[in-house]
């Protein structure tokens, strides 16, 4: 079936829908994030062919029933409209995703239809671990104009130790496979890293290799849940940590990238402009899970708020009391007078709870922020100097 007919058959099967939309209600609420792109991830399935120890997902089994899909897609679009935001941006996610292919080409077709119907912009990414990626997978993707992000968390032992299949072995070899395919195909992902205790002596190499094939990425450290908090080698360790981290940065520097390095080379922390909160949790940020539910956030799936059908999810998120708390820097205890504070903005919310049982602190990982961040200016320095030169 073209893509022509996809369209034809979403808006026949869909048009009665349009006439539940509406531009009514009213602007963000003041003090929410200031982003023009409404978030919201889409838990197609909590199937994995993979174990990554720091998963934090019970893996049931179950996939998104399509209308589960459709419900989540007109309740983000809804919400986008009352709340004036012109770009929907929809992260495809498991599990592994590409266990529920077909689902992901349904439901983002049907956005596609959607958006396009109310002038919103569309944004979609997939989330995967690259390991089932295939020629036919990567065709459609292009076609329905989808990104792709990948987990890669090391070259050999350092990726196997951290995220193996099922049955113990390990996933690196697929998954750098799946990497190359994608880049022969014309696509290029960009590349996650997940920082832990395990493989911060290895940051390095993985750096190395994703600066050859010049490909987007980004370090994201290590956040311990309920099912990974028996791995105490996973924690982050400071010193252990900032050792790893340099040392890739030592890397970088000798291949400075063409792209900007200001966003992603400190976990939460964004050194490209001034903000208050370190994501867009509960202000524009959406997490629809396989049965409907809708939470803050993706690791707080067995805490939610709402449960579709519901006319405005954003509305419920925003106004909830329970469960994470994203507050502003600006009461955040010793923060205030801190001077990366307006880059940082505390850092993970989750990550300050789970060490200290409140949110209005910083990130236990303050002391790596401020070890890191003027590193990462330094680097930029030299990257724009040298594309100047």
């Amino acid at each position: 079936m073209s893509r022509g007919d996809d369209y034809t058959r979403v808006a026949r099967l869909f048009s009665h829908t349009r006439r539940n939309f509406s531009n009514e209600g009213q602007c963000a609420c003041a003090g929410s994030s200031m982003s023009k792109t409404l978030s919201a991830w889409l838990h197609i399935t909590d199937k994995c062919n993979l174990r990554c120890d720091y998963c934090y997902l019970p893996h049931v089994h179950a996939n998104m029933p399509v209308e589960i899909g459709y419900a989540a897609i007109q309740a983000t679009v809804r919400s986008a409209l009352i709340h004036h935001y012109p770009q929907i941006k929809l992260k495809y996610a498991g599990g592994e995703p590409l266990l529920n292919f077909s689902l992901i080409t349904e439901l983002h077709c049907y956005a596609q239809y959607l958006t396009k119907q109310h002038g919103l912009t569309l944004e979609g990414v997939v989330l995967s671990n690259a390991t089932l990626l295939n020629s036919e997978m990567l065709a459609q993707l292009q076609a329905l104009d989808l990104r792709l992000m990948i987990s890669l968390d090391g070259l050999g032992i350092a990726h196997d130790q951290q995220r193996s299949y099922a049955n113990g072995c390990g996933s690196v070899d697929k998954v750098i496979h799946g990497i190359e395919l994608a880049m022969a195909h014309g696509l290029v992902p960009a590349i996650s890293i997940t920082v832990s205790g395990r493989n911060a002596a290895h940051l390095s190499e993985v750096v190395a290799w994703i600066l050859k094939r010049d490909l987007p990425f980004s370090f994201n450290f290590y956040r311990e849940n309920d099912l990974s908090s028996s791995f105490d080698d996973l924690k982050l360790e400071e010193d252990k940590i900032i050792a790893g981290m340099l040392a890739a940065y030592k890397v970088i520097e000798e291949n400075l990238s063409k792209r900007s390095l200001l966003t992603s080379l400190v976990d939460r922390v964004n050194l490209a402009e001034p903000h208050l909160y370190s994501c867009n949790t509960g202000s524009a940020y959406l997490v629809f899970d396989h049965q409907g539910q809708i939470s803050k956030c993706q690791m707080q799936m067995d805490k939610p708020v709402a449960v579709l059908p519901i006319k405005d999810p954003l509305a419920l998120i925003r106004a909830d009391q329970t469960g994470i708390q994203n507050l502003s820097v600006l009461e955040k205890e010793e923060c205030c007078f801190c001077e990366w504070k307006d880059w940082c903005a505390g850092g993970c919310p989750l990550d300050a709870y789970r060490a200290t049982g409140r949110y209005n602190v910083h990130s236990p990982n303050c002391v790596i922020y401020k070890a890191l961040c003027p590193e990462v200016i330094r680097l930029e320095k030299l990257r724009t100097s040298q594309k100047l030169s």
